[in-house]
């Protein structure tokens, strides 16, 4: 049975990874971290990792940015393999989260979901030939109002699968309200929507002269990623040191 840490647990995404934990094979949520305990949990829950002396196998983290830095040297220091699910990283927090792979496994993806994961393969594919042929790539993703980061981390790993493609010939555009100038045709445009109670939505859209393509995916609930992020943790615990993504989870 793999023993697995809950680091925010008490969070909306932390609460909808422990209901499908609950419900899984040969995974168990053995302790909880979040600074608030309301006794909701089956499972003890600590105020930090610091004072968490239960033993596991792998930890799952759905928390804030703020958070990840202190996860990694605990991750390191106690050589438990860690899924980060938490976004907004920064550039230093990303490089932190290599040098850790040095150390033990990490498995970082910008969205746990076996949909957007497709996605990224297709708009991949789509961009050598319809980027090779000129079409315009603009990125349209919409999130709920408490979402903190804009772009999402789903739209920014959207557009650097279609920059790989195409040997990262294309910069990135967020605002044009600036710049009185024709549209560079070497732009991938990201625009952000904020609103209610909006779970995720993401188009990426190729528009060429007098026809127009679009990729969709629409989020439903939390439980796609919450389930994603199960999966990740089944097929991190054990694995040796490195940087792990959903493709990896995908293709094992």
């Amino acid at each position: 049975m793999i023993r697995m840490i809950m680091h925010g647990c008490n969070g909306a995404m932390g609460q909808v990874v422990t209901g499908i934990a609950a419900e899984e094979k040969n995974i168990v949520i053995v302790a909880g971290i979040d600074p608030h305990d309301t006794g909701q949990n089956p499972y003890p829950v600590f105020p930090s990792l610091e004072s968490c002396n239960i033993e596991a196998d792998v930890i799952v983290d759905f928390t804030s940015s703020k958070a990840v830095d202190g996860l990694l040297d605990y991750s390191v220091r106690k050589e438990i393999p860690v899924v980060v699910c938490t976004t907004g990283l920064s550039e230093e927090q990303m490089k932190k989260l290599e040098e850790a792979a040095n150390h033990v496994a990490v498995l970082k993806s910008a969205n746990m979901s076996l949909g957007v994961n497709l996605l990224m393969k297709l708009v991949k594919d789509a961009a050598q030939i319809l980027a090779a042929a000129g079409f315009d790539i603009e990125i349209l993703e919409k999130h709920h109002n408490k979402k903190l980061d804009a772009p999402s981390g789903t739209a920014l790993a959207l557009a650097d699968s279609i920059n790989e493609a195409m040997d990262q010939e294309f910069h990135y555009v967020y605002d044009r309200s600036q710049v009185r100038k024709a549209r560079d045709k070497k732009e991938i445009g990201i625009q952000s929507v904020r609103g209610g109670t909006i779970v995720g939505e993401h188009d990426v859209i190729f528009a060429g002269t007098d026809e127009i393509v679009t990729f969709h995916h629409t989020a439903y609930s939390k439980a796609i990623f919450a389930k994603g992020a199960v999966s990740a943790a089944k097929f991190l615990a054990g694995k040796a040191p490195g940087f792990y993504t959903m493709k990896d989870v995908i293709d094992s």
